[in-house]
């Protein structure tokens, strides 16, 4: 457990078996064995002790393991949203069976640059290792590696300009992201490479400034669906950022969701 100060974690859902939570932007969700914590499985331990070591094993590079308790799935450090913890074995044997079956319905919502003129599309890109930074994916020729299938549904929600503080004016979408599968960096990935990479992503467009007044990814976890153990659906919803609030206002529309 990390030693710094763990932070508070919203609960959006609860029963026996697991929990949503709606993740800050910032936090990692455990360690890679490189960074500092606080890590959101220190929240886990912390209020749920009885999820230790629930989950699959891991090793970071160094061979070491990793805390994993609880954790079925994962939000990139900068993005904030909707995540579901297990709380028992049973619990989390019941969601990575549903994430492997493609049950689990997630959506996000992002601004990202440029006018997208389509009102809703598919991206079907398989994606593989950068050529070019390890740290990175790719969804373009050069890729390297294994090219795992990966299918990105997107809908437009709106479009708007914005000035920065020096007077240039530039064009943004807002919409909302459905990834069929799970790959790493999915949405952020596909919606690069067609052109329209997430706002504030200094990984993919490292080039691009940060802008609409965000200090961060602009990429949230919307929503998420899944099945309890007694068959029930359950659908959450993770409430939107003040962030994406004050972007609505920049771009002089309300957030339409």
């Amino acid at each position: 457990m990390s030693n710094q100060r763990i932070p508070e974690v919203e609960i959006v859902y609860e029963d026996e078996n697991c929990l949503a939570v709606n993740k800050p932007a910032g936090i990692m969700v455990h360690s890679d064995g490189r960074a500092k914590g606080p890590f959101l499985t220190d929240w886990i331990i912390k209020h749920y002790p009885k999820a230790l070591n629930v989950g699959d094993p891991m090793k970071d590079k160094e061979g070491n393991p990793v805390d994993r308790s609880g954790v079925v799935h994962r939000l990139d450090r900068e993005t904030s949203g909707v995540l579901l913890i297990a709380k028992t074995a049973a619990g989390h044997a019941s969601l990575k069976k549903q994430f492997q079956a493609r049950t689990i319905a997630k959506k996000y919502i992002a601004y990202v640059w440029g006018e997208i003129e389509e009102n809703f599309g598919l991206i079907d890109r398989p994606i593989g290792r950068s050529s070019s930074d390890f740290r990175k994916y790719s969804a373009q020729r050069g890729a390297k590696g294994v090219m795992r299938v990966a299918e990105t549904y997107w809908t437009r929600k709106a479009v708007g300009t914005w000035k920065d503080e020096q007077g240039k004016v530039e064009k943004f979408t807002f919409v909302e992201a459905e990834p069929k599968t799970g790959r790493t960096h999915q949405i952020r990935v596909h919606l690069n490479a067609i052109n329209h990479p997430v706002v504030g992503d200094i990984l993919y467009a490292p080039k691009r400034p940060m802008a609409l007044g965000f200090k961060r990814l602009a990429l949230h976890s919307n929503t998420i669906e899944f099945d309890t153990l007694e068959g029930k659906r359950v659908k959450v919803v993770a409430p939107i950022p003040e962030d994406f609030v004050e972007a609505s206002k920049a771009l002089e529309y309300s957030t339409p969701l």
